[in-house]
């Protein structure tokens, strides 16, 4: 596979949320923001050290929550997965949603997988009687505990 030098278009993905019915592209995913992982450090500083300053070493580390919007359309199935967790809890298992980057002829070329998922918020549309096209949006924050990227 000869190496690509030109960058990406971030326009084109798909989003499989994986809860409960297996992997499939859930329609109309307009934004994916959130995708980050941060290393904490811990800093030691021995008493027979030579200089005046703390090593450092990586700790532990986090996570951030992923964001997705997209269009309200007729489906119901992040509303059914809130309420899932909502009224019954984790039942002892989270759920993993990935997301794949597409190039131009629509072929994947990397994934992000989130792993020990759960719905953490949902925002529903604004809606306003001023008469415009805006399109009524949904948001819905997930808790993530880890990010796997690979390159397909």
């Amino acid at each position: 596979m000869a190496d690509r030098t030109t960058p990406y278009l971030a326009f084109n993905f798909q989003v499989s949320l994986t809860q409960g019915s297996g992997s499939q592209p859930s329609g109309g995913f307009s934004d994916v923001s959130g995708l980050s992982t941060e290393i904490t450090e811990a800093e030691y500083r021995p008493g027979n050290a030579q200089e005046n300053h703390a090593d450092k070493y990586p700790g532990v580390y986090k996570t951030g929550d992923v964001t997705l919007k997209r269009g309200l359309i007729r489906a119901t199935d992040i509303h059914d997965w809130v309420e899932a967790v909502r009224t019954t809890g984790f039942q002892g298992k989270k759920d993993s949603v990935v997301i794949t980057l597409l190039d131009e002829k629509r072929t994947p070329v990397a994934s992000w997988t989130l792993r020990s998922v759960s719905p953490k918020k949902w925002t529903g549309p604004t809606l306003a009687g001023k008469g415009g096209a805006d399109v009524a949006m949904e948001e819905l924050v997930l808790s993530v505990e880890k990010i796997e990227f690979a390159l397909i």
